[in-house]
Formats: C-alpha cells, sequence, structure tokens
C-alpha cells in the first residue's frame, strides 16, 4: 500500500542537492580569505610584492638620480674688472649652452672673498679675468662631478670664442678617494647598519624595555661609528679622518637611523620597513649628493637631500673632511631633529611597541 509513496526515490535515501545559493558561495569565499588572512601564506605573499615592489623602486631610484647626472645652476664666483678681450658675458654664454644649466654669478671684489665663499661651499667655482685669457678655479672636494663637467667645458668653450682657459683644481679630492664616493660609502654603510642593527635587536633582544632599547641603540651607533672610521681611516688609509668628529657624524648617524626604525616599528608594527627604507634608502640616499653632487641631481632630489639623515650626515661629513675650518651646524640639526622625533615618538607610543619585558611575559602567558 505504501509503495506508491516513494515511488521513484530508493527507500532512506536523501534528496539531491540543489544548485548552491549566492548566498552560501559568499559564505564558503569569506571562509576561505579568512583561513588565508589568519595563515602563515598571506604575509609571505604580501612579502613577495613588496620585494619585487621595493627591488624595482630601489634600482629606479638610484638610476633616476645618477645615470645621467645634468646640471640644472650652478653657483660660480666671478672676479676682476672683465676687459673687452675677454668678453665674459660670451664666454658665460657658451658656458650656459654647452651644459645645459645656467651659471648662477656671483661677484666678488677680490679673489681672497671668493675662495672664502669657496671654502664656505657657497659656490662651486671661480672665474677670473686675465687679458686675453680667463682662469676657472674648480673645486674636486665641492663636488667632483661637478669639478669635472666645468673642467671638460670651460676650455672648449674658450677655444670656441678664442678665449684660453686655464683650468685648476684648489681643492682636489684626496687621493685615496678619486671620484669622492667613500664619504657617500661610509654614510650608506651607517644608515643600513644603523636600521638593520635595530631589526635585529627587535628579534634577538625583543625583551628590552623603552629605555634600554634607546640605550643600546646608542651604544651599537657609537661602537659602529668608531669601527666604519677607524677601518675606512687606519685600516685602508682611503681618507685622512678628522676622526673625533667623523665618528661623532657616524655613531649620530646610526642611532638616528636606528630609532627611526625603532619609532616605526612601534607605529606600524611588523611593516615598519617600508617607511624606514623608503625614507632612508629609496629617497635620502640617491638625493644624499654622495654620489653626485646637489646641483646635478634633479631638482626636487636636490632641495630636499640636505633635509634628510643621509643628505645631512655626507654634509656634515664632507665639510668636516674638506673644509675643517668652516663647518656649519645646520647639517648637525637636521639628524639631531630626526633623532628627538623618533625617540619622542617612540617614547610616547612605547606601549604599542611589540618588544619589552611585560609584553614577552604576556605572549609566554598566551602560549
Amino acid at each position: 500500500m505504501g509503495e506508491g509513496n516513494g515511488a521513484g526515490t530508493p527507500h532512506g535515501s536523501a534528496h539531491p542537492a540543489g544548485p548552491a545559493r549566492p548566498a552560501d558561495e559568499r559564505h564558503r569565499a569569506r571562509a576561505r580569505w579568512s583561513a588565508f588572512r589568519h595563515s602563515p601564506f598571506f604575509p609571505a605573499t604580501v612579502l613577495v610584492l613588496i620585494v619585487a615592489a621595493a627591488a624595482g623602486l630601489f634600482a629606479g631610484s638610484y638610476t633616476y638620480a645618477m645615470a645621467n647626472p645634468t646640471p640644472h645652476n650652478i653657483p660660480t664666483a666671478v672676479t676682476g674688472v672683465p676687459a673687452p678681450e675677454i668678453k665674459r658675458a660670451e664666454f658665460v654664454q657658451g658656458m650656459e649652452r654647452a651644459l645645459g644649466a645656467e651659471l648662477r654669478l656671483r661677484h666678488f671684489p677680490t679673489y681672497e672673498e671668493a675662495r672664502n665663499a669657496v671654502d664656505n661651499q657657497q659656490v662651486y667655482a671661480v672665474l677670473q679675468d686675465r687679458r686675453h685669457a680667463a682662469e676657472l678655479d674648480v673645486s674636486g672636494a665641492s663636488g667632483a662631478t661637478v669639478a669635472q663637467l666645468l673642467a671638460e667645458t670651460a676650455p672648449r668653450v674658450g677655444a670656441e670664442i678664442d678665449i684660453p682657459v686655464a683650468v685648476r683644481d684648489i681643492n682636489p679630492l684626496q687621493k685615496g678617494d678619486p671620484r669622492g664616493l667613500a664619504l657617500f660609502y661610509i654614510t650608506l654603510a651607517s644608515v643600513i647598519v644603523g636600521f638593520v642593527g635595530a631589526i635585529q635587536m627587535s628579534v634577538h633582544a625583543r625583551e628590552l624595555n623603552p629605555a634600554e632599547r634607546i640605550a643600546f641603540t646608542a651604544a651599537y651607533s657609537a661602537l659602529g661609528g668608531f669601527t666604519i672610521a677607524a677601518i675606512v681611516d687606519w685600516g685602508l688609509d682611503a681618507v685622512r679622518l678628522p676622526f673625533a668628529e667623523s665618528w661623532l657624524i657616524l655613531a649620530l648617524t646610526m642611532f638616528t637611523s636606528g630609532m627611526f626604525f625603532t619609532m616605526c616599528n612601534a607605529l606600524f608594527g611588523r611593516w615598519a620597513m617600508l617607511p624606514t627604507w623608503g625614507l632612508m634608502v629609496l629617497l635620502g640616499n640617491p638625493s644624499s649628493g654622495g654620489a653626485v653632487s646637489w646641483p646635478l641631481l634633479p631638482s626636487l632630489l636636490g632641495e630636499i637631500g640636505r633635509w634628510l639623515p643621509p643628505g645631512a650626515s655626507v654634509n656634515a661629513q664632507h665639510t668636516a673632511v674638506y673644509f675643517r675650518q668652516h663647518q656649519h651646524f645646520f647639517p648637525f640639526a637636521v639628524l639631531i631633529a630626526w633623532a628627538a622625533l623618533s625617540c619622542t615618538v617612540f617614547w610616547i607610543w612605547r606601549h604599542r611597541h611589540p618588544g619589552g619585558r611585560d609584553t614577552a611575559r604576556t605572549l609566554a602567558a598566551e602560549d
């Protein structure tokens, strides 16, 4: 009797499932995304994308700044009263056409005043008028690339307008550093080792409390600055450094870089490397004026470079080595300001930093 009621379906079998509803599909998609977000594959995937982008940006920033350095304006001192035979205006115009840049002329009554402007790094060359000739004094220590460009261009332009031009380097680079890159390299080392040291402390000395973290950052900065200066000067004899001043600059640079990462670690957690790498390496080092002089950098980089820690460090180091009697406080003020800002922000937000003994005890209890 009951056979007709179950016709067409096996006894006890479930009804076949119908097509999945959109709500079910969305629920499963959200579940899969949530599982992925909480798996180790999510940060690994993000890191793959970040590293790939950072590699391209790193190469691009240095290529943009250094591959084809082009002058925009070159401050140049002028002394003497031009005689009709010298044709100063014609020579300057020829230089500007050949360089594709403006020579920003500053007139000085005497050569001594013009030379003092070179030592104060206000101008990069001195143009002197002589009867039937001209002299162009360049300063390799002020910027090797600028001096080389001026030295190559001036005699050629002079020949075109029948003016002999004598070129001399009044402040050459040291023999162990003929291209003027040693100071850039030691600054690069102090910047990178500064934040790498902070990264390593956040991993291997996680239990340090805030004051202890600042103190140990200062300690490795002082020792690291000493070893950089000692190896470059005493070990390799590449550059004769005013040791105490160069050591101070390197240590302050390392401390600033390390504390900047520590501040970013408190603000951004595990992604602190992004702003650190962006400011210190992608932007700071190409604009520092160490590898390519500021007048040859793209205008924006040339302007902002001296306000960033790498540029301030190169500036201070460069003056200490080649213009010892004309050191100025500005680059030190820039480094001190960045270090003070980093320490202050880190201290205010220290409760967000992933380190500290209280944090470590909490994590251990949760485990």
